[in-house]
């Protein structure tokens, strides 16, 4: 974990590897210091007026002068002082007050759409903005994940609903159904049971997932699917438990079943290449069968290729006598029950924002430590091209700063970031004339943010 992380959840040990400018917070605190503050164009246009007009005022005084004392036999003390007079009255001095104020009532417009702005130059900079580079999870995204599909190995099933509120029908080919087929209701309800968050409804009726982003969409799948959160988890109670890590890439857990019964089920979910290896059977309506690992393959890539994050689930009854819970005891012999693809649904007012800049001809770019499939296909259901061009972390390592600008011209979404590249690409932009603006919503955003001609942080809507 990094310096500064929040525990959401859990428990458990840390061992201190870094201190100070040595962690990952003092080496983004690095970057902003080595940022240099620009002058906004409004500053630049005024400085240029002002030089100008100092150059014309001297200019024409001295001229003046010269016409007074020789043209017009002036003493030279009564020309300097008439001199002095008009280059006085010709000045301008409430240019600045005027321009106070016309920003002034910018502000007080901009904090009535609930956007406080910080320095004053910032709202006349808003207006020549010609670039927009936007971090994807928490600002062009809902941050809250969804399960949109279900895949068993009898049918593929579409979920509705956007968010953590579990209302959403369920259809498969093309017809709605009232209630999940029972292989399909056995993986919502394992991923309610091998799962650690719980979805809570605050006073203002908006549903939220304290955990796990992925595990409180699986929540709310099984809610939609008619499951009772707290009253399953009481009635399958949870003996044990393998929590999940980056390691083994999965988390399983031992259940007793309801009513008493001697029964004891072992439920599991994670990366589903990990899983299907885990398995030699899977479920479906009319009995286990032998696993067919071409056709998850199928699905798994399918689902991948539209963006979404994919977890596998298994499960395997036991003999009663088990109490707890090993590695040597889930890795083999587990059946398959299908796969669900997760994704984090795009703001609608995102969307017809990026429809109404592109319109203007601002170009909008995202940048996301996100996956480059998940976040191209995130980038077709904003509209920010029409062909969008990905091009990851990785690829930024291997261009020059000079061939940069070229690049971020005319790529649209930038993967597998970090605040390194942010600020590379925010300055390549700029070399090139663009008045650039950046959003974002985390501490990995402040050096491309102070780079930035407009720095635009997240408030409520934001993920920090």
């Amino acid at each position: 974990a990094y310096s500064g992380t929040l525990v959401a959840a859990g428990q458990g040990a840390g061992v201190v590897v870094a201190t100070g400018m040595d962690t990952e917070i003092g080496r983004i605190s690095r970057l902003i210091g080595e940022v240099e503050t620009l002058t906004t164009p409004l500053l630049r246009q005024i400085n240029h007026f002002g030089r100008l007009f100092t150059a014309f005022a001297i200019t024409a005084g001295a001229l003046l002068f010269v016409f007074a004392v020789a043209a017009r036999g002036y003493a030279w003390d009564d020309a300097l002082l008439v001199v002095v007079a008009l280059a006085v009255g010709v000045v301008p001095e409430g240019l600045p007050a005027v321009i106070t104020i016309t920003l002034a009532i910018g502000v007080r417009r901009m904090a009535s759409r609930r956007a406080i702005i910080r320095k004053l130059p910032a709202v006349e900079t808003l207006g020549s903005t010609s670039v927009i580079c936007s971090d994807k999870t928490g600002t062009l995204t809902r941050n809250e994940m969804t399960v949109r599909r279900v895949v068993t190995a009898d049918e593929e099933i579409t979920v509705e609903g956007v968010g953590y509120e579990p209302v959403g029908a369920f259809s498969s080919s093309g017809a709605r159904q009232e209630a999940l087929p029972a292989t399909a209701a056995h993986l919502a309800r394992s991923g309610l049971l091998c799962n650690d968050a719980v979805l809570t409804r605050g006073q203002d009726g908006h549903w939220r997932s304290e955990g796990d982003p992925m595990e409180g969409a699986l929540v709310a799948l099984a809610m939609k699917a008619g499951f009772d959160q707290e009253g399953e988890r009481q009635d399958w109670a949870r003996l044990d438990e393998i929590p999940f890590d980056a390691q083994h890439r999965f988390m399983a857990s031992l259940h007793a079943a309801p009513d008493g019964k001697a029964e004891r089920v072992v439920y599991l979910k994670g990366a589903p290449e990990q899983v299907l290896a885990m398995c030699d059977r899977q479920a479906t309506a009319e009995g286990d069968e032998p696993l067919d690992e071409a056709y998850w393959a199928e699905h798994v890539a399918a689902a991948a290729s539209e963006g979404e994050r994919v977890l596998g689930f298994a499960w395997r009854p036991t003999n009663g006598g088990e109490r707890s819970l090993s590695m040597d005891g889930v890795e083999k012999g587990l059946i398959f029950l299908g796969i669900a693809g997760f994704i984090d649904p795009p703001r609608e007012e995102a969307v017809a924002a990026v429809a109404e800049c592109r319109s203007a001809g601002i170009s909008v770019k995202m940048i996301t430590g996100d996956h480059g499939v998940t976040a191209a296909a995130i980038a077709r259901q904003l509209g920010l091209a029409d062909d969008p061009k990905v091009v990851t972390g990785a690829e930024l390592e291997a261009v020059s700063d000079a061939d940069l600008p070229e690049l971020a011209h005319g790529t649209s979404v930038f993967a597998r970031t970090n605040p390194e590249h942010k600020l590379r690409i925010v300055r390549a932009l700029q070399s090139e004339g663009a008045i650039v603006a950046m959003t974002g919503d985390g501490v990995n955003d402040a050096p491309a943010l102070k780079q930035a001609d407009v720095g635009i942080a997240m408030g409520r809507k934001g993920t920090e």
